[in-house]
């Protein structure tokens, strides 16, 4: 086992590395993403019920019956967008086996978020028209196939959640956001509140509405799959806000892109 100090030195080196390193200039999609074609029909369900008690307190109790495909929102966020990038699907085709089709999906996740297949690079699903139509067939299958829940603790993303987040550097998410989905582009998104813990979570962006004082981005929540959810910018005071839903009670969090480059 490595000594305490080198610990700290090689975590010391690949944070200055990663932070003087720049990503490629991404090039403009070949099509939109589409909420109601490019997302998963099923949920990342909950483990808790999240409410607001008898004196207004936003408060939880356990869900009832437990739920059995929890903590798998990083999961369902990287695969939506490696479907989206490296998945293509044809409904004119015969509908093909479980197995095969256990195999595509494999074949997809197996790519990297870093690039986008050519469209004749890229793996065709027969017999279903999107992605939203096949996932409401083959729940099962995704489930089991697109990563267990210990890829959502051991995203080599989360080293960023300690380093301090600035209002300058938020801008600097927001504006590389709004460039990404007007390029027909998508982003895989963490949403966090370190220290506190009412929040960390990934969201999928790919549409933004810019307004004098906001910049609106339309998200795929993988825990609410059955309409957009919002992240909102606010351009004042460089600040995230996403939406109060069930299980968060809204409000300002940090925002970073995540599976975009190698130390992501």
């Amino acid at each position: 086992m490595a000594s305490a100090a080198s610990f700290l030195a090689l975590l010391l080196v690949a944070l200055v590395v990663s932070g003087c390193a720049t990503s490629r200039p991404e090039a403009r999609s070949s099509h939109p993403f589409q909420f109601e074609n490019d997302t998963f029909a099923f949920a990342n369900e909950l483990v808790w019920d999240y409410y607001f008690d008898a004196e207004g307190k936003w408060s939880h109790k356990r869900h009832e019956p437990e739920p059995d495909y929890t903590h798998h929102c990083f999961v369902l966020a990287r695969s939506v967008q490696q479907f989206f990038q490296h998945a293509k699907f044809d409904g004119s085709q015969p509908k093909a086996s479980d197995a095969m089709y256990r195999q595509l999906i494999r074949r997809v996740c197996a790519r990297s978020l870093r690039t986008e297949s050519p469209e004749h690079e890229k793996i065709t699903f027969p017999g279903y028209a999107n992605l939203r139509t096949f996932s409401s067939d083959h729940a099962r299958l995704l489930k089991a196939e697109c990563g267990g829940a210990w890829q959502s603790y051991f995203q080599r993303g989360h080293w960023r959640v300690v380093w301090p987040f600035t209002r300058a550097g938020q801008e600097r998410v927001a504006d590389s956001l709004e460039k990404l989905v007007t390029s027909n582009r998508s982003a895989v998104v963490h949403l966090i509140r370190f220290p506190q813990l009412t929040i960390n979570h990934a969201v999928v962006t790919f549409a933004s509405r810019k307004t004098e004082k906001t910049i609106e981005f339309s998200t795929y929540d993988p825990n609410q799959p059955e309409k957009p959810s919002t992240l909102i910018f606010d351009r004042s005071s460089r600040t995230f806000i996403f939406s109060a839903n069930d299980y968060f009670i809204g409000g300002k969090v940090n925002a970073y892109q995540i599976y975009h480059t190698w130390w992501y």
